[in-house]
């Protein structure tokens, strides 16, 4: 079979040659954005490994994800071919004490109702979309576990905290109030719900599958599974469907399946850095977008690399802006896995509001404007009635959202950690 860089370069001729003929084409042809020697040196889909992506600099292999995609575009020739078999895609069904039943996607569903209580309250569904070989996306899921862990378990928490205090107040201790509010956690609203994680990263072994992911028949087969969950007595005004990467197009394929079969729509489906679709079929809409549930949000950390620039939502997020690398990543794979990190942050009890955003166009925008404008919060909290694109500012390290001090959250941190 010719390398993908060997089609990639024939097709270029072709486009520059039809270009040639017609004077008004020739902003169109490849040479005006990419050299001969760009295009010589992008290499095959093979070649490609996470390792390299995860080894190069941020913006070495931002260019590279940049070339690949954009030379892809020319004809859209690169058709999708890769969609996982259900007994080959890990899922865990996460309980409130951080214990996780294994199966796999063929079988979660009768697994999960066999849980119980499951389903009585927010069923929480995160679609993976990088392997658990990738160091910061094995920490990014990490945190988020552990952070629904701590929402669903807040309430028994709080009453442990609580028996403490009491506690700490009948000793010769002493105990102030500073203390009690340095912990917003303990007066946070208690929730319950089940977490599931299907993990479609774990089939992305390789690069060359991770662009040549069918992202409307993976959806669809997931969104099957989603249908089956309801029939079984789980209302879709619970379901809260995340795909992070290449998965949030995959969610939003999985909500279109489900209004299809059923006529309604999921509650909401959150994109986490929604990724650059490399291989598509021609005259088809792909990807993650508004309808595809009653509300669908977005966060953007690589939309310079990996992560597309578009709106994909209701609303959406761009931490920095959309044009630079999110502070603290240092490759392309962890600027895509920093938008689970700030939405980890978001659910942990007491964190909910630690992502301050205002409308606005641009970074330069944001900061003529002070942060100043309606404003909204990033996250798990996110007002369902918001529209159009927010930007916000965040820190290169955890905690990531500037509203709350470091210290504040540090406290809760280390209150409850879920088991692996």
């Amino acid at each position: 079979m010719m390398s993908l860089r060997l089609c990639l370069l024939a097709t270029c001729l072709v486009v520059a040659a039809y270009a040639s003929k017609d004077g008004s084409n020739t902003q169109l042809k490849p040479t005006k954005w990419l050299t001969a020697s760009d295009l010589e040196s992008v290499p095959s889909l093979n070649d490609i490994t996470w390792e390299r992506l995860e080894n190069q600099p941020l913006e070495q292999g931002a260019k590279l994800i940049e070339k690949i995609y954009h030379v892809g575009q020319i004809k859209h020739d690169l058709t999708p071919s890769f969609v996982p078999s259900p007994s080959n895609v890990p899922v865990w069904i996460v309980k409130s004490n951080g214990q996780k039943v294994d199966c796999k996607l063929n079988n979660y569903v009768e697994t999960a109702k066999a849980q119980p209580g499951f389903g009585e309250d927010e069923v929480t569904i995160v679609l993976t979309g990088l392997p658990q070989s990738s160091p910061a996306q094995k920490k990014a899921m990490r945190k988020l576990v552990q952070a629904y862990v701590q929402k669903y378990n807040l309430q028994q928490q709080q009453k442990n905290a609580q028996e403490q205090q009491q506690q700490l107040k009948s000793s010769d201790y002493d105990y102030t109030s500073s203390e009690e509010a340095a912990d917003q956690w303990k007066s946070a609203k208690a929730s319950s719900g089940d977490l599931i994680i299907i993990d479609l990263g774990s089939t992305l072994t390789n690069f060359k599958r991770y662009a040549m992911l069918d992202v409307q028949n993976t959806g669809a087969m997931i969104g099957q599974t989603l249908i089956e969950l309801t029939n079984k007595g789980v209302p879709q005004e619970i379901i809260h469907l995340i795909g992070q990467g290449i998965s949030a197009h995959v969610a939003g394929a999985a909500g279109n399946k489900f209004t299809a079969q059923t006529g309604h729509k999921l509650r909401r489906i959150t994109g986490l850095d929604p990724a650059k679709v490399l291989s598509k079929r021609p005259q088809t809409l792909g990807g993650l977008s508004r309808g595809d549930a009653d509300f669908v949000d977005a966060i953007h950390t690589s939309s310079f690399a990996m992560g597309t620039p578009i709106r994909c939502g209701d609303v959406d997020f761009y931490p920095n802006g959309p044009s630079t690398g999110v502070p603290g990543s240092e490759n392309v794979i962890e600027a895509v896995a920093r938008a689970t990190r700030y939405f980890a942050e978001s659910v942990r009890p007491g964190s909910e509001r630690n992502f301050p955003a205002v409308p606005a166009n641009s970074l330069k925008q944001y900061k003529e404007q002070d942060g100043f404008g309606k404003r909204a919060y990033m996250g798990l909290q996110t007002d369902f009635d918001l529209r159009g694109d927010y930007i916000l500012e965040v820190n290169p390290k955890s905690p990531f959202g500037q509203r709350s001090p470091a210290h504040k959250q540090a406290t809760y941190h280390g209150v409850h950690q879920a088991q692996n």
